[in-house]
């Protein structure tokens, strides 16, 4: 008997070959002879893994969610990408500890895949688990030894700086833009200078990140409130004025730049510049206690106090804003509201002492001269370099019938100091 297939029968009929089918041409044995194949399946794990990913990218989260939820049922949670995907969801809805969860089941699925430990480290950090956080990251650090990651060193130093370990968070920042250089690894590294109490130290920083990022708006009003805050003005405007040439409807740099401006008795030019504020940022608390305090510069009382107080139903934890409003309420002779605002500020911020003084001219206003010389107490404690303390403090105890501790009191008044004045925002630096 013969090993190989037989070939196959053919017989004429009329003249014309026959087959028993088995000579058909390829491209028709593949194509079913011509009759549409089904396409093949995908493994079960996976099959819906683009349509998922699709809904994602486009944010159609019902749609993506119940995607999820059909394909975790038929593979038993046994798909990484599915989990993943709905980790990531639950996270944007706010719901931290089971993104988690679902990232820690996609790390047990899959332990070589980093992006599940990184995950995980995030959302660790939301929950405010440095500690916790940083290890995962160091983890996810040595696991990907052979290509770093900047992102990795860039989040370990935001959690050095959480847990306030300065030394090793500029040192993980810095490797992060060894690795690449990123406009946000410049902010995180300015800072940890300025919580450093190093100002000089993050001006440097805010400047090479500008020699990379010219034109970052944020980088420019960064670095101008910096220069305010080391009383280099002209460098400030400079700053301020480009960061506005590169987006004119940038809040901060208009509030800086119409501070400065404030600061200098030009009213009428800070409320030109506030009012382009006003038309971006209609609810910003500090927007409406600077306008508030330019009427106050400007005498227009009635206005001031309306403006603070809409500053204060937008922000009433803020106590600038509180001392604020007692210092307009103070000066047209309103103790008793004065005294309702400032107390309310010296809870806020009770080492403050122009607060106390505040508070101490109210309370002898109101015929309470114990807690007045309390207050001012308290005052020179908390600012004992203010001549504006001891000049009213003189002038109490002489109204007391104290002529001895008034002038000691006046003595020291002759020392350099700050004045009695509203206080006025431009942006915060951290």
């Amino acid at each position: 008997m013969s090993m190989y297939p037989s070939e196959p029968s053919v017989s004429s009929t009329n003249g014309k070959m026959e087959d028993s089918g088995l000579l058909e041409s390829p491209s028709s044995a593949l194509l079913g002879k011509g009759r549409p194949q089904k396409a093949p399946e995908l493994s079960l794990v996976e099959r819906r893994n683009w349509m998922i990913h699709i809904h994602y990218v486009r944010k159609e989260f019902d749609t993506c969610r119940a995607l999820v939820k059909e394909q975790l049922q038929e593979t038993g949670d046994m798909c990484e990408y599915a989990s993943y995907v709905q980790g990531l969801i639950l996270r944007s809805e706010g719901k931290i500890q089971q993104s988690f969860e679902m990232f820690q089941q996609c790390r047990e699925l899959n332990p070589q895949n980093v992006d599940n430990l990184r995950q995980m480290a995030r959302s660790l950090f939301l929950l405010g688990k440095f500690d916790m956080a940083l290890a995962a990251y160091s983890q996810a650090e040595k696991e990907s030894s052979k290509t770093p990651d900047w992102e990795i060193f860039y989040n370990k130093g935001v959690c050095y700086k959480h847990l306030k370990k300065y030394g090793p968070a500029r040192e993980a920042l810095q490797r992060s833009l060894q690795l690449h250089e990123h406009e946000r690894t410049y902010e995180q590294l300015g800072q940890v200078a300025l919580l450093q109490e190093n100002v000089h130290e993050a001006i440097s920083t805010y400047q090479q990140a500008i020699e990379q990022f010219p034109e970052s708006p944020d980088l420019l009003t960064t670095l101008g409130l910096l220069f305010m805050q080391a009383g280099q003005h002209q460098k400030a405007f400079e700053q301020l004025g480009t960061a506005l040439a590169y987006q004119q409807t940038n809040t901060g740099a208009i509030l800086a730049a119409g501070s400065m401006m404030q600061g200098h008795g030009e009213y009428d030019v800070a409320l030109s510049k506030y009012r382009v504020a006003a038309q971006i940022a209609p609810e910003s608390p500090p927007l409406w206690n600077n306008i508030g305090m330019c009427f106050f510069g400007k005498k227009k009382y009635v206005a001031a106090i309306s403006c603070l107080k809409r500053a204060n139903y937008l922000s009433p934890f803020d106590w600038k804003i509180l001392y604020n409003l007692g210092l307009v309420h103070l000066t047209m002779q309103q103790y008793a509201s004065a005294f309702h605002f400032v107390s309310a500020a010296v809870n806020l911020r009770p080492d403050r002492g122009q607060i106390y003084l505040l508070l101490a001219v109210s309370l002898s206003h109101l015929d309470d001269p114990e807690n007045a010389a309390q207050a001012y107490a308290a005052a020179l404690s908390a600012e004992p370099t203010d001549p504006a303390v001891p000049l009213n403090f003189a002038v109490f105890l002489h109204r007391s019938g104290q002529p001895a501790p008034s002038q000691q009191q006046l003595a020291e008044f002759e020392r350099p100091g700050v004045t009695l004045t509203g206080w006025c925002d431009a942006d915060q630096l951290v």
